[in-house]
């Protein structure tokens, strides 16, 4: 019998003024059907503000990486909604991550930096 894998999205979405504050955790390789789940709460709350701007915490210290259709799945929210992210924090334990914070500032218009410490991240967010 295989051993049961554990993967997916865990959200949070806070509104003040036009500012999205988000909060996610992945949990080992994320798959298409997670983006299924998580995109639509992630573009709802999008539509309801007119010029959002979006404040993410991406924690990654669990994150193992995508499926194929998983990472364009990513890539795709990137292209749609990049210019309304003004900055990403991605907390992250592993230098593939830090590597990855590097690669997607090609698709977004705001800052991304990569911490080793949730504490750091959450107050360059704030600041």
């Amino acid at each position: 019998m295989a051993a049961q894998v554990t993967h997916g999205i865990a959200i949070g979405i806070e509104r003040f003024d036009n500012t999205l504050y988000v909060s996610m955790k992945a949990v080992g390789k994320l798959t298409h059907e997670d983006y299924k789940a998580f995109t639509p709460l992630l573009e709802g709350a999008l539509e309801t503000i007119e010029s959002p701007q979006v404040r993410m915490l991406f924690d990654a210290t669990e994150f193992k990486g995508w499926e194929l259709r998983a990472a364009w799945d990513d890539f795709k929210i990137g292209l749609r909604h990049g210019s309304e992210f003004s900055k990403i924090a991605i907390v992250g334990n592993a230098e593939w991550q830090a590597l990855m914070a590097s690669i997607g500032s090609w698709f977004i218009s705001g800052e991304i930096n990569y911490f080793n410490e949730s504490r750091e991240a959450i107050n360059w967010l704030c600041e």
